[in-house]
């Protein structure tokens, strides 16, 4: 497997079906978001809308603004390090080995609280995935980018995020 993107058009088999999809280590459409590096796996294209997975990689402090999905559940499988992840008025610490689901419709944010975590974020329905190319910029390497030196223009955010069907109702970091 060589692929350093995730296919940009519906793949089918022959019988007109979606067809299956695979990406090895490494592999993906690996994008700069948020402080931290999304590597898209598999979008709305090559799953039929079905969901969106990308594996994620962030340094302490990395996490999302408050916000709210009205198109889709959302779920995080953490792979290393430890997610401090606040949906719907509860705080959960999720360490490597942790499975935490945020229904569509509840408030929800997260902020990583090791020295750098990562992983999976999942999205079902897809959809996610344009808010990650909309707000972040190709990685030239797939490493995690310099930080940040400015907070994130949380105009032009809510204007992404309204577009696709999210809401951001507070600034990143967990509720008090």
């Amino acid at each position: 497997m060589t692929s350093t993107t995730a296919p940009s058009t519906p793949a089918t088999a022959s019988d007109g079906s979606l067809a299956p999809l695979a990406l090895g280590p490494g592999e993906g459409e690996h994008r700069w978001f948020f402080g931290g590096l999304t590597t898209i796996k598999a979008d709305g294209a090559a799953t039929g809308g079905r969901m969106m997975l990308t594996e994620q990689r962030a340094p302490r402090g990395g996490g999302s603004p408050l916000h709210i999905h009205h198109n889709e559940d959302e779920w995080f499988y953490v792979l290393e390090g430890e997610l401090t992840i606040w949906v719907a008025g509860e705080t959960i610490v999720a360490p490597a080995g942790a499975f935490v689901f945020g229904p569509r419709d509840v408030p929800h944010t997260f902020v990583v609280s090791s020295d750098e975590a990562r992983f999976l974020l999942v999205t079902q329905a897809a959809g996610f995935e344009g808010v990650i190319r909309a707000l972040g910029e190709p990685a030239p390497v797939a490493e995690i980018p310099p930080a940040p030196t400015a907070p994130p223009d949380m105009g032009a955010l809510a204007a992404v995020a309204e577009a696709h069907g999210l809401e951001i109702i507070g600034p990143p970091g967990i509720p008090d």
